[in-house]
């Protein structure tokens, strides 16, 4: 059985019974109370009574903490409004509403320097709540039960830009809040126009998924646009994704509908810079340098560093030894990213790069310039692995099609 309303097994039947009789308590603070709304929580916990009842509870602490009730009124500010991406579209063949995110071209880090992490957290649970809201409203258009939603995420300009710190941490954060308190009501995750570094993007937040949520996602390949409209409608999808709708003046995108991100102006700014916690601190000696070596297994990781430094400027640059076992000279390694010196005593500096080649790669911060000063270096660096089912699902899908004009 499905565990949906007029699908019930006996003893899912009695579990929701007993589900609802021990919330006595809970169910006059909760927007919904039928049995639609009560079975997504068992559907979530397997209907183990206790692990469901623990988990709406959780979720009814988190509504009232964030005001969850009142977030539909909430505006954020402006900058958030313009260039974070994505907005409801249209409906599947089924009625569920559909998302459309055109998560590739968020400038991510300029939304969080021009905000906050929690304040883009928090409109993202506002979309959350939109489309629970629309559901309802095609529940009542259509005379049955609608509860799931499609999220289709166009990935094409996906970067290292992406991978900045606080940027994965913010995604983590609503992957973790959808997952606890949005139980079932997803019904795909499309992602789009993937490029190669999606396998290490998804790495990152996969953690912070359930294994629903990672069963619900689909990879389309190069034929993307003609194999979307096996999941909706093309009068429901703008020109720009393959289908036919456009804006009342014509305009392929439907801006009306969607934003499409884009780089955050700089008046928008609050901020330079996001508070860093490091993990390690060093001195550089006057006149030498400090290298930080980190094995790269195989073609595909990215390197992802932050650092500061105390004293003064420092050098910084990435190397590719070409002999192990043994310290080289910046000289005798092959230059993966030119040595700068950068103003990091004013401003901390960070940044990432995708490794081509398996080897031993060096961070090399450099004071051999300064013949008086001693710097202290206070870094973070980190080996990103790309998730490999990933990696080969795509390679499967690519596999299978023939070339596409995109």
């Amino acid at each position: 059985m499905s565990g949906q309303v007029g699908d019930l097994s006996p003893q899912q039947q009695e579990a929701l019974a007993k589900f609802r009789e021990n919330l006595q308590d809970l169910l006059p603070t909760l927007p919904k109370t039928d049995d639609s709304f009560l079975l997504r929580w068992l559907r979530a916990r397997n209907f183990d009574l206790q692990k469901s009842e623990h988990m709406l509870r959780q979720h009814a602490e988190y509504r009232k903490q964030q005001d969850l009730d009142n977030i539909l009124s909430w505006q954020p500010r402006e900058v958030l409004q313009l260039y974070d991406s994505g907005g409801l579209c249209g409906y599947d063949y089924e009625g569920c509403p559909v998302w459309l995110d055109s998560f590739g071209t968020t400038d991510i880090k300029g939304l969080i320097l021009s905000s906050s992490k929690q304040e883009l957290v928090k409109k993202r649970i506002k979309a959350c709540e939109i489309l629970l809201q629309e559901c309802e409203l095609q529940s009542e258009r259509l005379g049955r039960r609608i509860e799931k939603v499609v999220m289709v995420f166009d990935l094409e300009k996906l970067g290292l830009r992406h991978l900045w710190k606080p940027a994965v941490e913010a995604y983590q954060q609503f992957f973790a809040i959808l997952e606890a308190n949005y139980p079932e009501t997803l019904k795909n995750l499309i992602a789009v126009r993937t490029p190669k570094l999606f396998p290490v993007a998804f790495n990152l937040v996969k953690p912070f998924m359930g294994e629903e949520i990672r069963k619900k996602i689909v990879i389309l390949g190069a034929n993307w646009k003609q194999d979307l409209q096996k999941f909706i409608s093309p009068d429901q999808l703008p020109v720009e994704f393959g289908g036919t709708m456009t804006d009342p003046d014509g305009n392929p995108k439907c801006l009306t509908k969607l934003q499409y991100g884009g780089e955050v102006p700089k008046r928008f700014y609050l901020r330079n810079q996001e508070k860093m916690q490091y993990d390690h601190v060093m001195s550089v000696g006057r006149g030498s340098s400090l290298q930080v070596e980190n094995e790269i297994l195989f073609p595909g990781c990215v390197l992802r560093w932050q650092f500061k430094s105390e004293g003064g400027d420092i050098g910084f640059g990435v190397f590719l030894k070409t002999k192990i076992g043994e310290r080289q000279r910046a000289g005798e390694m092959m230059e993966v990213l030119s040595s700068e010196r950068y103003n990091a005593h004013m401003v901390p500096e960070d940044g990432s790069l995708t490794c081509t080649k398996a080897g031993v790669y060096v961070l090399r911060f450099d004071n051999t310039y300064s013949l008086i000063h001693a710097k202290k270096i206070s870094y973070t660096v980190e080996v990103l692995l790309p998730d490999k089912a990933c990696e080969e699902e795509i390679q499967a899908v690519e596999k299978t099609e023939r070339p596409a004009a995109q």
